[in-house]
């Protein structure tokens, strides 16, 4: 019986190949790999002898997929992308001292930085990278170790999960909003005040309209006031003076405990949901990312 050395193509080969489908061209590909159009077209006709069939249509400034091509370079993208994966994580596990942490930009600005000095003290050899993005990441596929997550473990099924904070929901106030308008006393007072709305574009939130309700109270006209769809703006636009918003308490706490933003009312929504550090099921963590894992936890 042949061995799988004699059967199967080279990696090179393969990874030309790859590039060169992906891209429909050989000169891209070569641009892409610091290669010559001249080489790429040389190793994707030794594949193709290799293999016994075509596996592009030439065209002029463009090679095109055949159906065999096309069935393969499936086959291959699939498999070099779990290669680099699995690469990637024997790496960052022999020499990696950073770790990834996704999460929204408002729990980087809110809840990580003031916190920023502890965890360099407390793991100084962890060079902690924060990625935040609009909306929840798909760290499996991005090949991140760790993230924040709001909501309930039971929608995670390929994620583990540790609490961080439960969702706590109340409104706030900047000192020169006060100044100007003074402090509601009821909750039908507050709807008659400057409301700043968060528009969370791809994360749900709770609304002006939760809040009331949960409070026994109403907002007449919902279309009223400050929309925005970024919560550290809104905050900025608390402080400012511009208005009066929610305030998560998970977020909003190191602000109200010097005095730059202020409760308003005494009630409080309490959503039943919480924040989560969650991590991929079908991967082992490195030590490291154990360490920020186990750190974000005990911050609970």
């Amino acid at each position: 019986m042949r061995s799988l050395r004699h059967l199967l193509p080279s990696a090179g080969s393969l990874i030309v190949f790859e590039a060169a489908g992906r891209l429909s061209s050989f000169t891209a590909a070569g641009r892409e790999l610091g290669m010559t159009q001249a080489a790429v077209s040389y190793a994707v006709r030794g594949l193709e002898e290799q293999l016994g069939a075509q596996l592009f249509q030439r065209r002029h400034r463009q090679v095109i997929l055949t159906e065999a091509g096309g069935r393969f370079h499936a086959d291959v993208s699939l498999g070099l992308s779990h290669i680099r994966k699995s690469a990637e994580d024997l790496r960052l596990q022999a020499t990696g001292g950073h770790v990834t942490l996704a999460a929204s930009t408002a729990f980087g600005s809110f809840w990580m930085m003031p916190r920023l000095q502890q965890f360099r003290d407390e793991l100084p050899g962890i060079d902690l990278r924060i990625q935040t993005a609009d909306r929840d990441l798909d760290i499996i596929a991005e090949g991140i170790p760790l993230a924040v997550r709001g909501g309930e473990p039971r929608d995670w099924a390929d994620y583990h999960s540790l609490p961080l904070a439960d969702e706590e929901i109340f409104p706030v106030v900047g000192a020169s909003y006060l100044a100007k308008f003074g402090m509601p006393k009821t909750v039908a007072e507050l709807a008659t005040h400057r409301l700043i709305h968060l528009e969370e574009p791809y994360r749900e939130a709770a609304s002006w309209d939760e809040w009331f309700q949960s409070a026994g109270g109403s907002l007449d006209n919902t279309a009223r006031g400050l929309r925005i769809n970024d919560y550290g703006l809104v905050i900025q636009g608390v402080m400012e003076g511009q208005g009066i918003a929610l305030g998560w308490r998970h977020l909003a706490e190191r602000l109200l405990a010097t005095g730059l933003l202020v409760p308003v009312t005494d009630h409080v929504l309490r959503t039943g949901k919480a924040f989560y550090v969650v991590w991929p099921k079908n991967r082992e963590l490195s030590e490291n990312a154990r360490k920020v894992r186990d750190w974000l936890a005990a911050q609970a």
